[in-house]
């Protein structure tokens, strides 16, 4: 039975990918950090069937200790400090967490054992401003946040560790994926939630930020498949993920409020405060090489992300 040991695996990508790996019969680990609070909503449903350890991506010993208890053969490294908009607020601590908590990981594989085969999540927020459009694996980056600086350290750690030490170190460079279980922060669910909270009566309008910002989104779901995908090649090599559809965030909340009988014009209003210092226009995926080399895509479209969205967060506030 292969082992897979999971960062970040109470998050949405955690989740599914948890649940993916258990299909496949992998024994699977979390890794957690110790909390005064902790927040297992996204894989109660399965907390029987995983095996949560503990450790941190700021304490390097820690990371030692876990990989020597657990000798998985594959890890998953989707811990970080992900919401953009938080990491102008602390964008030290998304450093340590989000750059330099994927070296940390490495050099614990390094330490402890080689054959471990590492998963980065990338993102499309390292293109940031993007010098052409769709975007692949050889477009160069220009982050425009703390975040997307940081995403882009630790691709380019990654690469480093992979080409120095010989490590099946991957990069899977994400695209924008959603899901019922994305943070109530992020804006497709802040959307989602608030169309269900206006056909439900309890407010009437959603503020929003950029509207014209366009978005290649994709389920949550199907992405978590691309990761697993790319550990399974002969050969380590760095991948983009996405549809290849953009859509604008005004497309998005119109298709959300459409689900529910709404003219999204009458309840959207635009606030300053939620657009960023360093505004990311358009990103857009070019997922050939995912395709062509993985022979994955993805299989929820657009329209049925929304719905699924919009339907579960009706059915959670309403109940």
């Amino acid at each position: 039975m292969k082992k897979a040991l999971i960062t970040g695996v109470t998050g949405q990508d955690g989740s599914y990918l948890a649940e993916f790996l258990l299909e496949k019969g992998y024994r699977v680990f979390g890794m957690v950090r110790r909390a005064s609070t902790e927040n297992f909503e996204r894989i109660n449903h399965i907390r029987d069937k995983i095996e949560l350890v503990q450790a941190d991506l700021l304490d390097q010993l820690s990371l030692i200790t876990v990989l020597n208890e657990v000798q998985p053969d594959e890890i998953y490294n989707l811990a970080a400090m992900s919401f953009v908009p938080t990491s102008w607020n602390q964008p030290v601590l998304t450093a340590e967490f989000t750059a330099l908590g994927v070296t940390r990981l490495l050099e614990a594989i390094r330490l402890v054992n080689k054959k471990i085969k590492f998963y980065q999540a990338s993102s499309s927020e390292m293109f940031g401003k993007v010098r052409e459009t769709p975007q692949n694996e050889r477009t160069q980056f220009h982050p425009r946040s703390p975040y997307g600086v940081a995403k882009v350290y630790g691709h380019w750690i990654t690469v480093n560790y992979r080409e120095s030490y010989d490590i099946f170190a991957v990069s899977g460079i994400l695209f924008n994926h959603e899901s019922p279980r994305r943070g109530l922060e992020f804006v497709t669910r802040k959307i989602t939630d608030g169309v269900a909270r206006v056909k439900l009566g309890k407010v009437r309008k959603l503020s929003l930020g950029n509207l014209d910002a366009e978005r290649d989104w994709g389920f949550a779901g199907d992405y978590v498949k691309a990761m697993w995908l790319m550990l399974q090649q002969r050969e380590p090599d760095d991948y983009v993920v996405g549809t290849g559809v953009t859509h604008t965030v005004r497309q998005f909340a119109q298709k959300a409020f459409e689900r529910v009988g709404l003219d999204w014009d009458d309840h959207v209003e635009v606030d300053p405060r939620f657009i960023r210092p360093a505004e990311v226009e358009t990103l857009k995926a070019d997922p050939s090489k995912a395709r062509a080399k993985l022979g994955w895509k993805p299989e929820a479209s657009f329209d049925e992300l929304v719905d699924m969205m919009v339907d579960a967060d009706l059915k959670r506030l309403s109940s």
